[in-house]
């Protein structure tokens, strides 16, 4: 079977659109309508419990809580912001955004964040850091955690990509005082569009509720009766923060819940399929599949492997032998305007000098791996990559080509 070219999702639960009908009739389609029974409140509180955090917002989108996050924190102008040089577009944008400067930190060959280049930029001057765990690749979350610590510096985690994975037993986005997760249609939960934000703080929370969108006193909708830290919280900020209005509908809190309870399913279906993909392109001298770190648990909807012994012309020979055996995948660093080589982020002014980053982003390939493969296909798909390699490959020296699957 030729593997699909686009992205598929899995079909909505059902119970999720007998909700949606439910909306319909009742009109309440906004999420301060019904205040005893409002989906996005339902979602908040599942997704809460989901992550052990004591506070859940949700949002229109992860960018939209990255920059609430950032504006909750309440940073000076022109704040310091250190983030991955190997992350989405909508990061340093969100940052941007809250009136802040990105300040961009080499990445290695696994993806992940160089915590020695971290270290030297915390001591040169940080005001928070904000970690994407891209692609869900988690970097060292003890060795972060214990630098903005000892450097007294907030640390945001952008878990877009690794809703269901974990670092040590606690999933990824609770470890940082504030997390954000993406509903976007590629994610593992899909809402089309659609975020959230979690955090342990009530004076964080209760600002980026605010924020958000909940004029007058609908912050109300947010409160448990006992919650007295909150509710001060709540008093102290209101009317003296601007409104953004970043908030999520009912119909797409609705789509969202129902495929909570789907998650741990699919983090496993996914797993799988990964680790079938990994074993198979290791047989191959022109892959590298950079391992999980000893304390990571992954979720991935998606590989990312490193090109090997190839010149940049039989990289780009690759990718177009790829699609004609009906594989879509593309190298960051080569594919035209890639949202994810920072050298396209011309917004920033002056392009970063990253070279360790950009020697991984000139070799590391992007390829998704949608719900509806099965283990069939994912077979498929390795002998397409393998068999494109050695079409535009001499054997790697010193080793006998292996192209079978």
């Amino acid at each position: 079977m030729t593997p699909s070219r686009t992205p598929t999702a899995e079909p909505i639960p059902a119970h999720a659109r007998a909700e949606v009908d439910r909306l319909f009739e009742s009109g309440d389609l906004f999420r301060y309508a019904d205040p005893a029974n409002a989906p996005v409140a339902r979602l908040e509180e599942a997704f809460a419990a989901l992550l052990g955090r004591r506070y859940a917002l949700a949002v229109s989108s992860c960018s939209a809580a990255l920059f609430l996050s950032l504006e909750a924190l309440d940073l000076p102008r022109d704040a310091r912001v250190l983030i991955p040089g190997f992350t989405f577009a909508a990061v340093p944008s969100s940052v941007i955004h809250a009136r802040a400067t990105p300040v961009l930190a080499e990445v290695g060959a696994d993806y992940r964040l160089d915590m020695d280049d971290v270290e030297r930029q915390l001591r040169g001057g940080v005001d928070a850091v904000l970690v994407s765990h891209m692609r869900g690749h988690i970097s060292d979350m003890d060795r972060l955690t214990a630098l903005c610590e000892a450097h007294q510096v907030p640390l945001i985690e952008d878990a877009a990509h690794a809703l269901g994975a974990s670092w040590d037993g606690r999933p990824a986005g609770s470890m940082g005082v504030i997390g954000a997760f993406s509903f976007q249609s590629y994610k593992l939960v899909n809402g089309g569009e659609g975020g959230m934000l979690v955090t342990d703080d009530p004076d964080l929370f209760a600002r980026a509720v605010i924020m958000s969108g909940a004029y007058e006193h609908t912050w109300a909708q947010h409160l448990a009766d006992h919650d007295v830290a909150l509710r001060a919280a709540f008093t102290r900020w209101q009317n003296r923060l601007p409104l953004f209005n970043l908030r999520l509908s009912n119909l797409s809190a609705a789509v969202i819940r129902a495929q909570l309870d789907d998650i741990p399913r699919r983090v496993a279906a996914g797993r799988a399929k990964y680790d079938r993909l990994a074993e198979l392109l290791a047989a191959s001298p022109w892959f590298n599949v950079p391992q999980p770190l000893a304390k990571e648990i992954r979720a991935p909807d998606s590989m990312q492997f490193n090109l090997s012994g190839m010149s940049p012309e039989q990289i780009d020979g690759f990718v177009a032998e790829a699609s004609q055996r009906g594989v879509s995948v593309q190298v960051f660093g080569r594919a035209t305007d890639n949202a994810r080589a920072f050298w396209n982020w011309q917004f920033l002014g002056q392009t970063p000098v990253l070279p360790q980053t950009e020697a991984m982003l000139a070799r590391a390939c992007d390829l998704r791996l949608p719900p509806a493969l099965t283990l069939g296909e994912i077979t498929g798909i390795a002998r397409a990559l393998i068999e494109a390699a050695k079409a535009v490959c001499a054997p790697a020296p010193g080793r006998a080509p292996a192209y079978g699957t």
